[in-house]
């Protein structure tokens, strides 16, 4: 996509014709916040400074009385938009420059007339109630989330990305209740049973940055090497809390110290603050001062595995990165939003990296990465990292796979392109020019091209601007037993002569050794020079260091051979290429790659490697074979996958091959073994189950129970802790026997209010459409898509993504097919945003019908 042009240099609105005008041209008064708005409101506003009064009381649904005044400079005095998407009554007095005016108000915005205005600088001051929606209340805690544009959901404000502000925070909640914002908290006043926190000025931020969260909350606070951090926390299991707490401080002293020194820029905002908050729709939101976390990313207990806990680092070294990319500088516009993510997702792999050694990052790099970008770039709906953006209220659609793991491959080719020293050099430059204000993709282009003699435009118009991945073929040739020729081709997957420049690896396997050869694959065709001569090898591991992006060629007498190869990044990446390969209709069928997953099972013993196998072999099992074989091959499976964790002695590794075992289970003598281990709360011998895992366990006990059962209750008078308890109670009727009471349930989605915890809501979906309850929810299948919309402009930014995956990712059927064919078909000029996440989400449904059997 071209870089977007500004439009205008100052703007004037029309209320009687609901028509901003400006330089002659006409900016509607339309919902949402379109680009020409915001581009004239950039050009003309400044200094903008709101103070803002929340009264939050205890009661969930009683309304929340607010204030607010902004102060701004204005270059001149032009009619204004302020961005309110709340009803009309929700809006009670507006005074401008000390005059109270009557409310005018058109298409989620007040409009304010330019004769109350003046060039220079104004005050508008405003009585309110809040939007409750972004606010995400609950029973004793609520927290503020405003991402990307739901700032203007609760408060009027300037709702766009390039007009950072300052904001002057005061709220007033229950005496019991623990705040915190983005700002230092300056001082409380107690009245009666309310105190009033006041915030010192906030630093500079957009307003999907502003935050603050208030509710019956633990209050922490560590210093670590001079540095003050507090927390704020819900979690009442001591377990957790003593296992947890500490390292959540270090991981973020160590992701600071880390990125202070690669950026050489000291941590630049006023405080260090964070808060771990009970089903958070997010794994993390970066709000400077008040970052936010899920908390079941944060407390891990004794039962959870290497790569759990690798996780947590990433998470917190991901959102720490955050605050230079991002926070400090922001992109202009929500197009850019995905520059913000591939360098928090880009620098917290360096932090891994740093922490942890390369060869545990290089394997992290390609699992977390290349399978989830693969997800969406093999897709009919797949999307460019940079996509066009005509209104905000569209922004969430931008969010996806594409820019948190493509872009992360995609930068990491840069920077191999460029060198690491002069990429680096580049990156410091760009965030000393733009800190504390806005940039593009195109500025940053710009700087990078400085330090590398290679044309950075044309390599980034296909890895930004275009998407989906190339196709790579081969060709050897022999004279005897030497290579004479050897070559790769690379094509778009979808057809089509385009070239990704990038570098990876090919290993050649003999029987006593193997060589290593570098491809750098800068052209449609790419001859390996270095391969002539060499002896004709067993096999071909193709992008053996897993640093190639695109569809690789599979050796099948690999497959053989596989699990002996050492270095566990090589297997990696054999299995990933093997199921690329068998979701094209190349390489092994379904059931034929099942059973060499099912052997490597028992012979993979890297923790990463085993999780990835067992997620591709539970995947092929319920979504790409029929119901026959699926019975012809469960026992065996049951049988292999328990006598594997039987004989495995690494913790770890059991813990995710008995998920395994509870994920595929269908047999009477296996409901029996996991429903007396449930009953006991006796862990097989060397397994760490805890109370979260004894949870799923019921969960999962009662979906493939044919009889009524009392599990669900049982666990729940075991649950203590009372968020995860309000977990299980509004999951129990998505579990129910009673198809009417599933029925109930599911249209009950229908309205907003009991669709407010969509972690919760997402949960009960796939339990709703799991295989085992297809027959009486595929006719929730049409009715999921007509609200598609709706949850679209309710939810948050990744809820229309996870409810379609939710929803479909269980199928397999001609039927449900149909369903998705017939909905699209009747639904020609639907948006193409949600077009491509419902291509994107059904693409395992669209390859089942030619590949399952």
């Amino acid at each position: 996509m071209n870089s977007i042009t500004k439009y205008f240099s100052l703007f004037f609105l029309l209320s009687s014709t609901c028509y901003a005008q400006q330089a002659g041209q006409k900016i509607a008064v339309e919902p949402g916040v379109s680009i020409a708005l915001a581009n004239a409101r950039s050009s003309s506003i400044s200094n903008i400074q709101y103070q803002l009064h929340f009264i939050i009381p205890a009661e969930q649904t009683a309304p929340i009385y607010s204030t607010e005044s902004i102060d701004f400079k204005l270059t001149k005095s032009n009619h204004l938009q302020i961005d309110f998407k709340q009803n009309a009554d929700h809006l009670k007095s507006i005074t401008v420059n000390g005059k109270a005016i009557t409310i005018d108000f058109k298409n989620e915005h007040i409009l304010v007339d330019q004769k109350y205005l003046k060039p220079g600088n104004n005050r508008i001051e405003i009585g309110f109630i809040a939007g409750n929606e972004s606010l995400n209340r609950n029973k004793d805690f609520l927290y503020a989330l405003f991402v990307p544009d739901h700032a203007r959901t609760v408060f009027p404000c300037f709702d766009q990305p390039d007009l950072k502000a300052k904001f002057l925070l005061s709220l007033t909640v229950p005496t019991n209740w623990k705040v915190m914002g983005n700002a230092i908290q300056k001082d409380s006043i107690v009245q009666d049973k309310v105190t009033t926190y006041h915030f010192k000025n906030s630093d500079k931020l957009p307003t999907y940055l502003f935050s603050f969260t208030a509710g019956k909350y633990t209050y922490l606070n560590k210093k670590m090497k001079d540095r003050e951090m507090e927390f704020l926390h819900r979690e009442t299991d001591s377990a957790k809390i003593k296992l947890s707490v500490d390292s959540i401080f270090i991981a973020h002293r160590e992701a600071i110290d880390f990125l202070e020194d690669w950026t050489a820029i000291k941590y630049p905002f006023q405080k260090i603050g964070f808060v771990s908050i009970p089903d958070f729709q997010f794994g993390g939101m970066e709000h400077p001062g008040e970052v936010q976390y899920k908390a079941s990313s944060l407390f891990l207990d004794q039962g959870a595995t290497k790569d759990q806990f690798i996780s947590r680092s990433n998470l917190i070294s991901h959102e720490t990165a955050h605050i230079w990319f991002g926070d400090l500088v922001t992109m202009k516009w929500f197009n850019d939003v995905w520059m913000k993510e591939v360098f928090a997702n880009f620098m917290a792999d360096k932090v891994t990296e740093k922490l942890m050694g390369k060869s545990t990052f290089d394997l992290k790099f390609l699992q977390d990465h290349y399978p989830a970008a693969y997800g969406v770039d093999r897709t009919l709906g797949a999307n460019p990292i940079r996509q066009q953006l005509d209104n905000l209220q569209e922004a969430g659609s931008m969010y996806g796979n594409i820019i948190y793991h493509k872009a992360p491959i995609m930068m990491r080719q840069l920077e191999l392109l460029m060198g690491k020293v002069n990429f680096q050099k580049g990156i410091r430059e760009y965030l000393k020019k733009y800190a504390c204000s806005n940039a593009t993709w195109n500025d940053l282009i710009a700087i990078l091209s400085k330090y590398t003699k290679t044309d950075l435009y044309s390599w980034n118009k296909v890895w930004v601007n275009e998407a989906g991945r190339p196709a790579f073929t081969y060709e050897i040739k022999y004279e005897g037993d030497k290579i004479s020729d050897l070559s790769l081709s690379q094509t778009s997957e979808v057809g089509g002569q385009r070239v990704w420049p990038q570098s990876f690896s090919l290993k050649l396997v003999y029987p006593t050794y193997s060589k290593f050869l570098t491809v750098n694959a800068m052209g449609a065709k790419t001859i390996v020079a270095e391969a002539r001569g060499l002896a004709k090898p067993q096999y071909i591991l193709f992008n053996a260091n897993g640093a190639g992006y695109g569809l690789f060629p599979v050796d099948k007498r690999m497959a053989a051979d596989v699990y002996n190869i050492a270095d566990p990044l090589e297997r990696a990446s054999a299995y990933i290429n093997t199921y690329e390969n068998m979701l094209s209709g190349k390489g092994f069928k379904p059931y034929e790659l099942l059973v060499i997953l099912l052997k490597g099972i028992t012979v993979e013993k890297n923790e990463m490697n085993l999780r990835l196998l067992t997620g591709y072999m539970t995947n092929i099992y319920w979504t790409f074979l029929k119901a026959d074989k699926r019975e012809l091959i469960n026992v065996l499976m049951e049988k292999t996958i328990w006598n594997a964790l039987t004989e495995e002695p690494l913790a770890n590794n059991k813990k995710i091959l008995f998920n395994a075992y509870q994920n595929i289970y269908q047999s009477p003598e296996a409901g029996k073994r996991l429903y007396d281990i449930w009953l006991k709360q006796s862990a097989p011998a060397g397994v760490k189950l805890q109370e979260d895992d004894y949870s799923s366990l019921a969960l999962t006990l009662v979906l493939k129970t044919d009889t009524v059962n009392t599990i669900l209750k049982e666990q729940l008078s075991r649950t203590k802790n009372e968020d995860r308890k309000n977990r299980l109670i509004y999951l129990m009727p998505a579990l129910s026997l009673d198809v009417k009471e599933r029925d109930l349930f599911f249209n009950g989605l229908k309205d907003r209010k009991n669709r407010q915890k969509e972690a919760w809501v997402t949960t009960a979906l796939a339990y709703l459409h799991h295989p085992v309850r297809q027959k009486t929810s595929i006719h929730y299948l049409k009715e999921s898509l007509d609200l598609l919309v709706e949850i679209q402009k309710t939810g948050d930014i990744f809820f229309p993504q996870s409810w379609l995956a939710a929803t479909f990712s269980g199928y397999n059927s001609k039927e449900a097919n149909a369903v998705v064919m017939d909905f699209l078909k009747s639904h020609p000029a639907y948006n193409p945003k949600l077009k491509d996440k419902i291509l994107q989400t059904t693409d395992n449904l669209r390859r089942a019908q030619n590949i399952m059997h």
